[in-house]
């Protein structure tokens, strides 16, 4: 099997390790959405016509791999990612997953409009349309409305504080959500093809900084805590993903933020569960009915 990583980073940690466990008895190839150039048939692009869909490395005539991981989320990657789609070749996530955790906004209606325990998250035009606005009613988390690498999460509990952000993130698009009283702690959980792994991790608006991440046994997590986590990927339609939950008071859980496809770092299990969910799709892919089991 030919296994694809979509990345400008393959030397991330769990890339790295799923590139590992793959080979060498499978191939992993890299494609750098920054970089990569895809030439297209100009009758469009046909699955299985030789040079019409993009592959490794830029070389068409090698082929697409038989699967892909979306790793980067720029919109060079999701462009890319699509026209491999086009081509027949499957994606993880899917470019349309991938697309749903991209705007705040839209996120937070679909996950709420599923009866998810979703912040309520309003968009905004920029922190300068918050900063005019005066003095917040109530202390305010303040995010990029588009989720990306470094972007901005910060509270606001005055109108100085607002007016410093605008004065930072002038014209960055924002939404806000009302700060919720918590321990100061994200519960990080992720799921790679149904199956859970948990972290404690500072939250970005702690003074102290993030930090490393705790370890935090999935057996000790509330159920409604994990049913609302696996329902994220039935509703966003993904196989990868993140969900940054608190405690809301009671036990409930009250989510935050969704990303498809995040870091997973140092959780025990989660580069098998990749690689074999790779395998697993690249091998249905073909119609053929295969397990796979890592020792």
């Amino acid at each position: 099997m030919k296994v694809g990583l979509i990345t400008a980073d393959p030397g991330h940690p769990v890339l790295a390790a799923v590139t590992r466990l793959l080979t060498p008895e499978h191939e992993v190839v890299h494609l750098d959405p920054e970089h990569e150039v895809v030439q297209l048939d100009p009758e469009g692009m046909r699955p299985g016509s030789e040079g019409a869909c993009p592959g490794p490395e830029g070389r068409a005539g090698r082929g697409p791999a038989d699967v892909y991981l979306l790793k980067a989320r720029t919109p060079r990657a999701l462009a890319l990612a699509a026209r491999l789609e086009e081509c027949g070749a499957p994606v993880l996530n899917s470019v349309a997953a991938t697309s749903r955790c991209q705007d705040r906004v839209e996120m937070a209606e679909l996950a709420r409009a599923a009866g998810l325990p979703f912040a309520r998250t309003v968009g905004v035009t920029t922190p300068r349309e918050l900063a005019a606005a005066g003095e917040p009613p109530v202390p305010l988390v303040i995010k990029s409305r588009y989720s990306r690498r470094h972007d901005l999460v910060a509270r606001a509990d005055s109108a100085v504080r607002l007016r410093a952000l605008a004065a930072d993130w002038l014209e960055e698009p924002v939404v806000v959500q009302e700060f919720t009283a918590n321990s100061g702690w994200d519960h990080k959980l992720w799921v790679v093809a149904g199956r859970l792994f948990a972290g404690l991790r500072r939250s970005e608006l702690s003074p102290e900084g993030r930090g490393g991440t705790l370890p935090l046994p999935v057996a000790e997590l509330p159920a409604a805590w994990v049913a609302a986590v696996l329902r994220v990927g039935e509703v966003f339609g993904l196989e990868v993903y993140g969900v940054d939950v608190l405690d809301a008071g009671g036990g409930a859980p009250l989510i935050v933020d969704i990303n498809a496809f995040p870091g997973i770092r140092g959780q025990a299990g989660a580069p098998e569960a990749l690689a074999e969910l790779a395998l697993r799709t690249a091998m249905r892919n073909e119609g053929k009915a295969s397990e796979v089991a890592w020792q």
